[in-house]
This record gives structure tokens, C-alpha cells and sequence, in this order.
């Protein structure tokens, strides 16, 4: 490769690690801050409840399946989530069950 390949790759690297260390760099003083306690608390239930919405969006309820797929997935996902408490196991079990409902075409009316 090039010198320019090269130098393209480390600047994506560096801005890279940058990006990742300067929180922990520039707000290490304010890590006990009650506002960034608060958002610490309170940031990721609201993108995962935008992602959850954004995912929502364009479900057809008035066609068929009439956005049963959707519906299931979404049930099973926040049942795990409720028996568990691992958001992993039950965003990866609900992305599945969704996955297996589509491509079976299981719900096919």
C-alpha cells in the first residue's frame, strides 16, 4: 500500500481513539456531577425508546399482516426483558423471533 493508504488509516485511527478518550479525559472532574449522574441514568432508556419508535414507524397496521410480525417481536423482547433483566439476551431472542416470523412467512395471509 501507499503512503497515502497509510495515512488515511491512521487518521481514521486517531480520531478514532480521540473520540473514545476524550470524555474520560476532559470530564474526569465532573464524573461524581449530579447532572451527568442524571444522565447517565436517563440517556439510554430514551434512545432505546426513539429506536424502539423509529423501528415502529412505518408498520402497516391496515395491511396484512396487519404488523402481527412487528407485534410478536416487540412482545417477546419486552418479556424476556421483564424475566430476565439482560438486554442483550432479549433485544437478540425478540430480533430473532422477528427474523424467524418474516422469513418463514409464517404470518403470510
Amino acid at each position: 500500500m501507499n503512503g497515502y493508504i497509510w495515512s488515511v488509516i491512521f487518521a481514521m485511527a486517531a480520531v478514532t481513539f480521540i473520540s473514545r478518550a476524550a470524555p474520560f479525559v476532559f470530564l474526569g472532574r465532573f464524573a461524581e456531577s449530579r447532572a451527568i449522574r442524571f444522565l447517565g441514568r436517563g440517556t439510554p432508556p430514551v434512545i432505546l425508546t426513539l429506536l424502539v419508535i423509529y423501528c415502529l414507524k412505518d408498520v402497516a397496521v391496515t395491511v396484512s399482516p396487519y404488523g402481527l410480525p412487528e407485534g410478536i417481536a416487540l412482545a417477546v423482547t419486552i418479556g424476556l426483558h421483564a424475566l430476565f433483566r439482560n438486554a442483550l439476551v432479549s433485544i437478540g431472542v425478540g430480533t430473532g423471533a422477528y427474523m424467524a416470523i418474516v422469513q418463514t412467512g409464517i404470518l403470510a395471509l
